[in-house]
């Protein structure tokens, strides 16, 4: 089933229901609809854009095992309740089961109960997420701060915001950290923000071990730290830069590393990361003009989510790329991005603005 957006909805919290039986469909659909937005639909029609609270399955057990496959891989888990047909499903976590002949009012308690019950949890991840931002900010301005004024850079402020910023994306996705970070007009603190959320999202689809998503998080909210000593009307300048405020642009990755290797206790692997992210692989990148074997994985990965995040964050000067079309730019770019970490990036970025929130 594809994923795409159907403009007849409204925005706001809904119940997506998907049926083959066109009168309980409507049936259902008309009572949800007393307590909550129903989007309901026929198999085979594009899922509407937005993270449901609750998704209802009446389908035959090959079509609801295949949707479910489908929602299972694009952002965080959602209740699902199955009308099943035949013999159940192993039990799951977010899963409840009922017999597709179970008595209607049956099914709409069982369905105003988890409404209610995703309702709650649903505020509950909001107030998380309001403080897991806000801390992950905190720590950001704090190293940006330190780093502004020549302070010791604390390793404490680096790993409070790795871990603020992963448990978040872990548990609402993507979408909804990034929708959070750009509702703050926190300056430089958004891209950096952006560029960790991303970190975050790529280095779980790809499996890293945590010690190693970690490191990969840390070394993105790092990245940009020399920025801390860029003359702030460069830094926003709304268009492009004369040749002198783009050499003076073209130190902050040197002037990044140096602050890390004086003022604070970081790893090699982060220092290389947050020298070398404006590198590219045919050598055309600064500051060292290094290419091939000798730019990391490490420092290839973040380049990647740096690039992405820029393309797709608002400017004073310039509306926003959607995912698709910054991946386009991006694949297009020959000799800058790693291909094949490249082609790994791009569906864990196009799954997370499907089911954005």
């Amino acid at each position: 089933m594809a994923l795409g957006a159907a403009s007849r909805f409204s925005d706001g919290p809904f119940v997506l229901l998907v049926s083959d039986r066109p009168s309980e469909r409507l049936a259902l659909e008309r009572a949800i609809a007393l307590v909550m937005d129903c989007r309901a639909i026929p198999p085979g029609v594009p899922l509407p854009s937005g993270r449901p609270h609750l998704v209802i399955l009446d389908l035959p057990p090959a079509h609801s095992a295949k949707l479910q496959a489908t929602l299972a891989h694009h952002g965080p888990p959602v209740p699902r309740l199955v009308l099943v047909r035949g013999e159940p499903m192993p039990a799951a976590r977010y899963l409840r089961q009922l017999p597709a002949a179970s008595p209607r009012q049956l099914v709409l308690a069982n369905v105003f109960a988890m409404v209610e019950e995703a309702t709650r949890s649903a505020q509950l991840r909001q107030r998380r997420l309001l403080e897991r931002v806000s801390g992950a900010t905190a720590a950001v301005a704090e190293i940006f701060d330190s780093a502004a004024l020549g302070a010791r850079l604390q390793r404490a402020d680096a790993d409070r915001g790795t871990e603020l910023v992963l448990a978040a994306v872990s548990e609402v996705g993507i979408a909804e950290w990034l929708a959070e970070v750009w509702r703050h007009e926190i300056g430089v603190y958004q891209h950096t923000l952006g560029v960790a959320g991303h970190a975050a999202t790529f280095g779980s689809q790809i499996g890293l071990s945590q010690t190693d998503l970690a490191l990969l998080v840390r070394s993105a909210l790092l990245h940009d730290i020399g920025k801390a000593r860029i003359p702030v009307e460069i830094l926003n300048k709304p268009g492009p830069l004369n040749p002198e405020e783009l050499r003076l642009m073209q130190r902050h990755p040197d002037i990044g590393a140096d602050l890390l290797r004086v003022h604070g206790d970081f790893e090699e692997a982060v220092i290389d990361v947050v020298r070398h992210h404006h590198e590219r692989l045919d050598g055309k990148g600064y500051p060292d003009r290094l290419s091939g074997p000798a730019i990391s994985d490490l420092v290839r990965i973040v380049t990647i989510c740096d690039v992405f995040s820029a393309l797709t964050e608002r400017r004073t000067y310039r509306q926003p790329a959607t995912p698709a079309e910054a991946l386009s730019i991006m694949a297009d770019s020959a000799g800058h991005l790693d291909p094949d970490l490249l082609r790994a990036f791009a569906p864990s970025m196009l799954k997370g603005s499907a089911l954005a929130a």
